[in-house]
């Protein structure tokens, strides 16, 4: 796990850890752009960090660790990447979102998961991440969620943002199409 890139302003009194690999990599750091440069989020801060598929497994193993049950418990590597780690905490996954949140309990704060949960599907990768709410507008408005559910921002900057990315909010829920 390491960062990727990290955000232009420093300075920022919202601060939010995008966490993606692989394909969604670029989507997160769209997302990322989006949330530094945009009308609607202009001044916040966005740290991203990168984690992988087999560091989600690995992470996993490692805070089950069983072997050494008399000794103090050990602290999971994910616990130890994020403690200084300011600000919302936002998965993207070409995955199913229940693999971030295997790991979410050892995060220092409430972890928002996006993912593909369901089946089906055979469009190209555009289409499927839109219908599955994973491309770079959806990780943008997950955060957005994030701060308005901390009482960060007013609902009319995530509406704004809803409108000006161009998401359909009565669109069918994809886990139940």
């Amino acid at each position: 796990m390491y960062r990727f890139r990290p955000a232009a302003n420093t300075k920022a009194k919202l601060r939010a850890q995008l966490f993606g690999s692989g394909a969604i990599l670029n989507e997160a750091l769209r997302a990322q752009e989006i949330l530094e440069t945009s009308m609607a989020c202009r001044c916040r801060r966005v740290e991203r960090d990168q984690f992988t598929k087999s560091f989600i497994t690995m992470a996993l193993i490692r805070a089950l660790e069983r072997l050494h049950p008399a000794e103090k418990a050990r602290l999971p590597y994910v616990t130890k990447c994020l403690a200084d780690a300011p600000g919302v905490l936002v998965a993207a996954s070409d995955y199913l979102k229940t693999l971030p949140n295997m790991i979410s309990k050892w995060m220092p704060r409430r972890l928002a998961s996006l993912g593909t949960d369901g089946f089906g599907r055979s469009e190209g990768a555009l289409l499927w991440r839109d219908f599955f709410e994973v491309d770079s507008r959806f990780i943008t408005v997950a955060t957005l969620h994030e701060f308005f559910v901390d009482g960060r921002i007013e609902r009319s900057v995530l509406d704004k943002a809803i409108k000006d990315l161009g998401i359909n909010a009565d669109k069918p829920n994809p886990v139940i199409s």
